[in-house]
């Protein structure tokens, strides 16, 4: 047999080099399990000379668990989402999970990326930027795997959620512009069905007109940057265009930015406000500077791993948790005066 054909090592190869049982190597590679230091001696130098490595996926399924969490993700291009990414899987390591990755198109319906996870016996579903079906929501309930859409709501009673404080946050950014002066105020929307920017843009339109506002203009920049790119320009090119804009994440701000820089000549925090929502790593770079509501990454991607890891929360109600977060006020929004 060729070297890069080469057989892979069993338990047995190594219970037979050893000179032990093989019950002994599975103790060996168990954390906690009984095993003498020579008998440990023994199997673990086998077994770096067979090059042979436990099949943790075998074993915990023996269990009944694999200890793998499948994440479902739909907006790559989004930077908040790879800023959780990151500290969830640490979060979720600390726990002895692993993350199983799909994606999927943006905002798309990731049935049929849960249902392959489904066939590894995953414990765990993570849902970002993406939906699922009724049935497929109840076929999990059914198989005891808790569903958790984090950065938005699902429409089912029997999934938990973790989100940001969509309904305060919007309201702050509300206050903040009409008390720095803004007249024509926009929000520029992400997806149309997605329940994140449904929440920020009805508590923001609210709180403007129980101000005695007139209704926010409106654009959609389905949360991408393109998107926002060619918002902003149908914005800005208004015979009367909004001297305020707030979009629903900071994604789209940035690129609202730009538009409004180095197309239309406008100076941020002067001649117009421009307001995000998430606070990800660029928002305080100084070529943006951008007022934002922030997202605490850390907390939202701990609580949804802690309801992960907590063994009972297959038989608990499912519950929406709300994590708070603070306006954020930078160069973008602060140069006007009423």
């Amino acid at each position: 047999m060729s070297e890069n054909h080469k057989q892979v090592a069993a338990a047995s190869d190594v219970a037979k080099l050893a000179g032990v049982s093989q019950s002994a190597v599975s103790r060996t590679f168990t954390e906690g399990a009984s095993v003498s230091l020579k008998t440990r001696n023994k199997v673990i130098e086998a077994a770096q000379q067979l090059g042979y490595r436990p099949n943790l996926l075998a074993r915990s399924l023996l269990k009944g668990k694999s200890n793998i969490v499948g994440v479902v993700l739909g907006n790559l291009e989004n930077p908040f989402y790879s800023q959780i990414l990151d500290v969830l899987s640490t979060s979720l390591s600390a726990g002895g999970k692993r993350l199983l990755v799909f994606t999927v198109g943006a905002n798309a319906e990731a049935d049929a990326q849960i249902d392959e996870m489904l066939q590894y016996r995953v414990d765990a579903l993570i849902l970002m930027s993406t939906t699922l079906s009724s049935s497929l929501a109840k076929q999990c309930q059914s198989a005891g795997i808790p569903v958790v859409f984090l950065n938005r709501t699902g429409q089912f009673p029997e999934c938990w959620a973790v989100t940001g404080d969509n309904q305060r946050g919007s309201h702050l950014i509300g206050k903040h512009l009409i008390d720095c002066g803004y007249q024509r105020i926009a929000f520029m929307a992400g997806y149309v069905d997605s329940s994140t920017s449904s929440e920020r843009e009805q508590a923001f339109s609210q709180y403007i007109q129980e101000q005695g506002r007139p209704a926010p203009i409106r654009e959609v920049g389905h949360f991408s940057r393109q998107g926002a790119l060619a918002a902003a320009r149908r914005l800005l090119a208004l015979p009367q265009p909004p001297d305020a804009i707030f979009c629903a994440n900071d994604h789209m701000a940035m690129a609202c930015l730009d538009v409004a820089k180095f197309e239309f000549d406008l100076e941020p925090g002067k001649d117009i406000g421009i307001v995000g929502f998430d606070d990800v790593s660029a928002a305080s770079w100084p070529s943006f500077e951008l007022t934002t509501f922030s997202q605490p990454v850390a907390l939202m991607a701990q609580k949804a791993a802690e309801l992960i890891i907590n063994p009972a929360l297959v038989s608990q109600q499912a519950e929406h948790f709300v994590v708070p977060g603070e306006l954020l006020i930078r160069g973008s929004t602060v140069g006007k005066t009423k």
